[in-house]
């Protein structure tokens, strides 16, 4: 099954956190990283008080159920020091969502897929559609149809994972 996973840090050196939870992703059971997206700083979401953040997306074949998925990716974040706290939107040093799991919709207790915002999301979209843009998010429609909607300001793609 094909997953996408949206990636995102504003804390401790971004880049570095991002290439750190890419490196750890790899080493899921059952997973492959078929293809990830360059880095773009982004302006923050939601929270606009804080520093932009360095976001990417990429793209994995899996035999793990979405919930074993999740609980991987939720102990990636949690050996990275991530701190979960009741700010919503604010600063993290690891941000991973899954966004996609196949053209499969469902939700469950702490997951509900396809992510329900990414569609309003540039940060997602931009990098998603490096990827991929004839892709699909059930329910919402082509990545490259929900871009045109989208305010894409801002938004910045980094060369070679350089921070600028």
């Amino acid at each position: 099954m094909y997953a996408w996973l949206g990636l995102g840090s504003n804390q401790q050196n971004p880049v570095a956190r991002l290439n750190e939870a890419l490196d750890q992703l790899a080493k899921l059971d059952r997973t492959v990283i078929i293809a990830t997206s360059s880095f773009y700083r982004t302006p923050p979401w939601g929270d606009e008080h804080q520093d932009d953040f360095v976001n990417a997306v990429t793209q994995l074949e899996t035999s793990l159920a979405p919930a074993d998925l999740l609980a991987g990716t939720r102990g990636i974040e949690d050996s990275m020091g991530r701190v979960r706290s009741a700010r919503r939107w604010g600063p993290r040093v690891i941000d991973i969502d899954l966004l996609l799991y196949g053209s499969e919709r469902f939700k469950l207790d702490h997951l509900e897929v396809p992510h329900p915002r990414m569609h309003e999301r540039a940060f997602v979209l931009v990098p998603l559609a490096e990827l991929d843009r004839s892709l699909d998010i059930p329910g919402r429609g082509t990545v490259g149809k929900l871009l045109q909607n989208i305010d894409r300001s801002g938004i910045i793609r980094l060369e070679d994972g350089q921070a600028s």
